[in-house]
């Protein structure tokens, strides 16, 4: 065989590859931005099937919301989404925030009881993955997965299962369980994005395995509309988004530690969001690190 030959023909598959690869992430990041701007939103839940058959349905939960999703960062290997609930037109409301990473090997999962594990993946394991980070309204960690997006057939979307704390709608209704495994499907559509969730509710205590309490069907439903419909949020961020940098400065301080972190629920009575949401937008880095690291109990 001529070696020649064979060389070339490797380094030609080598850059095939290589530009296929460069190609899907392209796509992949195109995909994220989509999910950027004014949207309208339904959010559906049902309680599908309950391994105890005197276990009794919650009820369905339904909503709706105007939401701006604001691109906050936009490098090479990571992406951030920052989203904004607006009421009534004009009054703003941070909501949560999405951090995509690109072939990343660092993530906080969560156990349960406000702790999160640290988990450092290898480098092969992630190749061609986006981990998606969410992250509270006040910018502390809720969950993390990393998996690959698929673009076939016209379809463009990521899935992946990850541990999270209650969700928003129930935090501070329920106790009968404490992790909620979320099975998550988020897809691009012609007219916006879906978030598909098939999620498991689940009561978790150290040295036993988990029992599952029910489990539950979620569409949130993102209509895209005229960004001119959310122009109050982007003003509103405008004016905060400094701020909300230096927060998210503490957090990353954090979070680098690479260490498991376990955070208080409230200090003094209230918890995070309660004391960050009143600040001032001009308080100083110094006395916002303080108000953040007197929730850390460990990391």
């Amino acid at each position: 065989m001529n070696f020649k030959k064979l060389l070339a023909g490797a380094f030609l598959g080598f850059a095939i590859t290589a530009v296929q690869a460069q190609n899907s992430k392209k796509q992949d990041i195109e995909a994220i931005k989509d999910m950027c701007g004014c949207f309208e939103i339904t959010f559906k839940y049902t309680e599908t099937f309950a391994p105890e058959i005197d276990y009794e349905k919650h009820y369905d939960y339904n909503a709706s919301a105007l939401e701006w999703a604001q691109l906050i960062k936009d490098e090479k290997d990571e992406l951030s989404i920052q989203h904004l609930l607006v009421v009534n037109d004009t009054m703003i409301i941070k909501h949560w925030r999405q951090d995509w990473l690109y072939e990343n090997t660092k993530r906080y999962d969560y156990n349960y009881d406000n702790q999160w594990s640290f988990i450092e993946m290898p480098k092969k394991e992630v190749k061609g993955q986006w981990t998606q980070n969410v992250y509270q309204v006040d910018d502390s960690p809720r969950y993390s997965g990393s998996a690959t997006w698929f673009h076939a057939d016209g379809r463009h979307f990521w899935e992946n299962t990850a541990n999270s704390p209650l969700p928003r709608r129930e935090y501070s209704k329920r106790s009968d369980y404490n992790v909620m495994m979320r099975g998550n499907h988020v897809e691009i559509t012609d007219n916006g994005w879906i978030h598909e969730q098939d999620n498991e509710k689940v009561i978790r205590e150290a040295g036993k395995e988990d029992e599952l309490l029910v489990q539950e069907k979620g569409y949130n439903i993102y209509t895209k509309v005229p960004d001119a419909k959310c122009a109050a949020a982007k003003k509103w961020w405008t004016a905060n988004q400094d701020f909300w940098s230096k927060v998210r400065t503490k957090w990353s301080e954090v979070y680098g530690r690479d260490k498991d972190l376990t955070l208080e629920k409230k200090v003094e009575g209230q918890a995070l969001f309660m004391k960050l949401f009143p600040m001032d937008i001009t308080t100083n880095q110094e006395k916002i690190d303080e108000i953040i690291e007197a929730y850390v109990v460990k990391g």
